[in-house]
């Protein structure tokens, strides 16, 4: 039997090794559009969906296009910015300014320690729905489980089947619920552009929930791992941003239109008790018993994937500091102790699960415009941390309006954001 030779076992090698590179960069692309996907659309904006809709009815959806709107323009630029120089955002943003990473990095952290305890409180509204059990004992659960998931070997695969499953499955429940609950759909579209009601609270909250905070730039810190990185690989990248885009704009107006069907049929939703879950009384109402059991599952499964990637994307921020938190068991550590952290403030807060999903929104659509300020700098003055010279021009307008934009909403949202939790006015 003839052997092989050192060269042609190193050029197997070199094969086999280049395959799986090529797996791991999909698998990383489609969990950076799926981790974009299902934080925009996890248990807090479930929540402040049923939330809005009880109070603004067919107005909101003027807050859903805002969103959607704002959402192209944030995550375009922060997708090709980040993933052209290579770097996550609080490095690129110290390179630009210094020390300006240091307050992004701190901003988030503190705001995904927001978001993350609303994923628990979400978490825990799930099992309610699905068990019957205390919101806080799930949340416990939830925390737990989160944990042992993330320290599961090749987490970050499994993570990525996790919030595909999860994604399909929302969206086909809502398309059902949608159908059944018949929403004054003329009613939805004439006020998505000419509202009734004008709130900016509502619309600052919806865009935290949506895109602030961590979710800005999980996706973006996702699809790094791919190795697609470099300005020739922008096309590829702004498609990606995109298809995320697509399905989630698309998945917040069906879940506001099924919703909306509910509460134009008479229904009141609880928004108030300390185990008000009105996503899943609107669910429950539409499909009966058995629709608020699915509702629970869909709405725990879709708040433990949130755990898991508002934790690691907030950890992924600890680079900032020092850079062992790159990756490996630091950034593994760091970001179970964000977790704990997050799931101990939980368990000692007192308020209802629904106000903090309600509140972590605007919170972090009150931080979002610091970060928006920093790249669009970046893109205006320092391009050549891009490696490029050139930058789409109506990207960086787009960008810039939007800046402006969550500035001034931001200025006149403060008082009624933290009166979501009974602070000031």
């Amino acid at each position: 039997m003839s052997e092989q030779t050192p060269a042609s076992l190193s050029a197997e090698d070199e094969a086999r090794l280049t395959a799986a590179k090529k797996r791991v960069g999909r698998s990383a692309v489609i969990g950076a559009i799926f981790l974009m996907a299902t934080s925009a659309i996890g248990p807090g904006f479930i929540t402040q969906t049923a939330t809005f809709t009880q109070t603004l009815g067919a107005s909101f959806a003027f807050a859903i296009l805002v969103s959607v709107l704002i959402d192209i323009a944030v995550q375009l630029n922060v997708w090709r910015m980040i993933t052209s120089s290579g770097k996550r955002a609080g490095e690129l943003a110290n390179s630009a300014i210094p020390f300006s990473g240091h307050v992004i990095a701190v901003l988030v952290i503190i705001g995904g320690l927001a978001f993350n305890i609303g994923n628990i409180a979400g978490g825990g509204l799930g099992l309610n729905a699905l068990l019957g059990i205390d919101p806080k004992l799930g949340g416990l659960i939830t925390g737990a489980l989160a944990i042992v998931l993330f320290l599961i070997k090749k987490a970050g695969r499994v993570m990525d089947i996790v919030l595909i499953v999860l994604g399909l499955g929302m969206i086909v429940m809502t398309v059902i619920v949608a159908f059944i609950s018949q929403p004054p759909v003329g009613d939805a579209l004439r006020q998505t552009i000419l509202p009734d009601t004008l709130d900016f609270a509502t619309i600052t909250t919806i865009v935290g929930g949506t895109v602030g905070g961590y979710i800005t730039y999980s996706g973006a810190h996702r699809y790094l791992d791919s190795g697609q990185t470099g300005p020739e690989h922008a096309g590829p990248v702004m498609r990606a941003a995109a298809n995320g885009i697509f399905v989630t704009g698309i998945m917040r107006y069906v879940l506001f239109l099924a919703i909306l069907g509910v509460v134009a049929s008479g229904v009141t939703l609880d928004l108030t008790t300390d185990a008000a879950n009105p996503a899943g009384q609107a669910f429950g109402a539409a499909l009966g018993e058995a629709g608020l059991r699915i509702f629970g599952a869909i709405f725990w499964a879709a708040a433990i994937s949130s755990v898991i990637g508002a934790a690691y994307t907030s950890a992924s921020f600890l680079s900032t500091f020092h850079k062992r938190f790159f990756g490996g068991w630091s950034l593994q550590l760091a970001t179970v102790v964000f977790i704990v952290v997050s799931l101990i403030v939980y368990l000692l807060i007192g308020t209802a699960p629904a106000a903090i999903l309600v509140f972590v929104g605007g919170f972090n659509g009150l931080i979002l415009p610091i970060g928006l300020t920093v790249f669009m700098y970046i893109g205006w003055f320092r391009r050549d941390l891009l490696g490029a010279k050139k930058y789409p021009l109506w990207l960086l307008i787009a960008g810039t309006l939007v800046t402006i934009l969550t500035w001034y909403m931001g200025i006149v949202s403060v008082g009624p954001i933290f009166a979501f939790l009974g602070i000031g006015a």
